[in-house]
């Protein structure tokens, strides 16, 4: 199941007070990122946030899963915990400040 439109609209909706935040179209999910880094992706209607030692002690309670079969496990973010905007807006802040800046992608020719 593809995640929908007004997902990724609320979602970036309640994000939007940092100002740096896009969503990029991918394979009916989306890679959420800040400031240029990659630091989510969204599937299936669910935010799973990169794991960070920072990220992990601003939840209350840590629920792990993979967005997708295969990948890494990743932090999932409840819907419910999306109504805070803040508190969503410090996490991914949190979660941005921890990842490396990601490497330029080389060029074809």
């Amino acid at each position: 199941m593809a995640t929908a439109q007004n997902t990724i609209d609320f979602l970036l909706d309640q994000l939007s007070v940092l100002g740096e935040v896009s969503a990029k179209k991918m394979f009916g999910e989306y890679c959420l990122y800040f400031a240029g880094k990659p630091v989510g992706l969204v599937c299936d209607d669910q935010l799973y946030l990169k794991p960070t030692k920072t990220g992990k002690e601003k939840l209350v309670s840590v629920i792990e899963g993979s967005p997708y079969p295969g990948a890494n496990p990743h932090l999932l973010i409840t819907a419910d915990q999306w109504e805070d905007s803040e508190w969503l807006c410090g996490l991914v802040q949190a979660t941005a400040r921890e990842l490396p800046i990601p490497k330029p992608r080389k060029m074809n020719k």
